[in-house]
């Protein structure tokens, strides 16, 4: 499990188990319990908190990440792994966070 995968999770009622973008760091995984995760959803609203993915990250269609959704979930609510935001679309998913949290200096990347 690494930052910036899509895996499988099993998130409180009433969402349930839905795909999600792992957030917390990759060096994190070996010790803490929970992890923050912002939920994948073919719900396109064209906003800038939100992240386009689909095939290339190993998804079945588009859909997006939505950083208006975010969770701290238990490590053990995670199943298996989808794929993956690409290292060159990091940015993209910093900007989205960025205007989901009002951090003007996250924005602009």
């Amino acid at each position: 499990m690494r930052q910036y995968d899509i895996m499988w999770a099993n998130l409180p009622s009433p969402i349930g188990r839905r795909p999600v973008l792992v957030l917390t760091r990759t060096a994190g995984y070996a010790y803490l319990n929970k992890v923050i995760v912002a939920e994948v959803t073919s719900t396109v609203r064209s906003i800038p908190q939100e992240v386009r993915v689909g095939q290339q990250e190993g998804l079945p269609g588009a859909s997006v990440v939505n950083f208006d959704n975010i969770h701290v979930i238990p490590k053990a609510s995670l199943g298996k792994r989808v794929g993956a935001v690409s290292l060159a679309r990091e940015g993209e998913v910093k900007r989205a966070l960025g205007y989901a949290l009002d951090w003007p200096e996250l924005k602009v990347l």
